[in-house]
């Protein structure tokens, strides 16, 4: 299905009922609003999410210029439009106090979003997300080279400071497979990527929308100032091995929110996919959250 929001045709998938029947008496669930990482689309969350159907209404979003959306000019290809994007979405569809759960890049959008509304989510969700990544990439780097060596640290700073096509090579070789790996809670050790992104839409709009953000304004985006606004409970999830948004991103989140809003499990050898098919905790978390 896709609805017209800020200019743009916006792609969106919905699964569970938002009332269902006990007794009498219909029973009203709450409404979970789902934002994917960068360059990928609502698939990465299928099947997994499905789980959650019994407390809540899932809805998959493609956020513009991913997946099966509308790009838009590449003027609104920033995080300022991809957060008013969310609250109009869910105002156009009368999503009323959506609980909005972001992974990584899609957690930048939810913590614009939250800082920009922060009277219009009931409650927020940020996995392996940060609010900066300039500030962070000296630890970013210090977490590529002690998992994958001075291959995957030099791959990783030549994506910051020279991107080409040759650089892009050398990160997909050496940093990519850091994104997955197993934990002291026994998972399997994976390669990336998992079989999560096998249905990602590659389209050369989406291409273009996320190149263009990742060689702009990630660059040097902060969205520290904006948490301190955040109205409603807020769970961060991240791993201590997480090279692309290190966990010291998570705690700053953690401490920026007001007092008594944020809750941060740090989840202890996991790294930036928190959530693959085979990790419970993550789905543990996020499930006790929603019903709280």
């Amino acid at each position: 299905m896709r609805v017209e929001v800020n200019g743009v045709r916006l792609f969106f998938d919905i699964e569970g009922a938002k009332f269902v029947r006990e007794g009498s008496e219909l029973r009203e669930k709450p409404t979970l609003v789902l934002l994917h990482g960068g360059g990928t689309d609502h698939s990465t969350f299928k099947p997994l999410f499905s789980q959650l159907t019994d407390i809540a209404q899932v809805v998959y979003l493609d956020l513009r210029g991913h997946g099966r959306s509308e790009a838009g000019p590449p003027s609104s290809w920033n995080l300022a439009q991809w957060g008013d994007d969310v609250a109009a979405f869910c105002d156009t569809l009368g999503i009323e106090k959506p609980i909005v759960l972001g992974e990584s890049f899609g957690g930048f959008v939810a913590q614009s979003y939250a800082g920009r509304h922060p009277r219009h989510a009931g409650k927020l969700i940020l996995l392996g997300t940060c609010p900066s990544s300039a500030r962070y990439r000296k630890h970013s780097l210090a977490v590529f080279e002690r998992r994958g060596g001075p291959e995957a640290r030099a791959a990783a700073a030549a994506i910051f400071e020279r991107p080409s096509p040759e650089s892009d090579a050398a990160y997909a070789r050496y940093c990519l497979p850091l994104y997955a790996r197993g934990s002291r809670f026994g998972l399997r050790t994976q390669t990336f990527p998992p079989a999560r992104f096998a249905a990602v839409v590659r389209s050369q709009e989406a291409a273009s929308a996320w190149n263009a953000w990742n060689a702009g304004e990630s660059r040097e985006v902060d969205l520290a100032p904006g948490l301190s606004a955040i109205e409603c409970p807020t769970l961060i999830v991240s791993g201590d091995e997480d090279p692309v948004c290190p966990i010291e991103g998570a705690e700053e989140i953690a401490t920026t929110i007001r007092p008594g809003l944020a809750r941060l499990e740090r989840l202890a050898g996991f790294s930036h996919n928190v959530y693959d098919d085979d990790n419970p905790v993550t789905m543990r978390l996020i499930r006790e959250f929603v019903v709280s």
